[in-house]
């Protein structure tokens, strides 16, 4: 804030950085949220790649490749949407760890192909839930640039779930 002194009054005014802090601030929450989480998510994906073994690897590990492609690109629109609005995006390893919502679990070939999609499947879910509190809460800020964007990348997050459900022989679940 900035007091000016005019004829003996003070006038405070806000600076433009004052205004962007407040402005958009729970949907700019969300979107720091999704940097820290598709970030992970990536990670749990790659990690699905790496340890991949059995039935269907043939198809499914270079999968885990254009899914690995598809977070990247939410995360770069999900980070430069957040910066557009004069936020902040996470940007180390520790910001991300410290504030991802998706488990980290130690890589093993221990696990069979089943229960790594059946991980990713969870992990999608999390994300899908959390592009819907970002349509609700940009709405409610009137961001309906970032809602736009929520809402894309969650009907692309649950064309996902179908996918990975359908090859586990099981129903989306999305309607559930």
């Amino acid at each position: 804030m900035v007091d000016n002194y005019n004829e003996g009054v003070v006038v405070t005014s806000v600076t433009k950085n004052e205004v962007s802090d407040m402005k958009y601030q729970k949907t700019k929450e969300v979107l720091n949220q999704l940097v820290a989480d598709l970030s992970q998510m990536a990670m749990v994906i790659h990690q699905t790649h790496w340890y991949m073994r059995g039935t269907n690897f043939l198809k499914l590990h270079p999968l885990m490749d254009e899914f690995m492609d598809e977070i990247n690109a939410q995360l770069d629109v999900i980070s430069e949407r957040l910066i557009t609005l004069d936020g902040e995006p996470f940007s180390t390893l520790r910001e991300m760890a410290d504030h991802t919502g998706i488990k980290d679990e130690k890589g093993t070939f221990g696990k069979g192909t089943p229960e790594r999609l059946a991980t990713l499947v969870k992990d999608y879910r999390y994300l899908e839930e959390l592009y819907q509190k970002g349509i609700e809460v940009s709405d409610e800020e009137k961001d309906y640039s970032t809602q736009d964007i929520f809402i894309g990348f969650k009907t692309e997050i649950e064309k996902k779930i179908w996918m990975i459900q359908a090859e586990l022989n099981e129903a989306p679940g999305i309607d559930a």
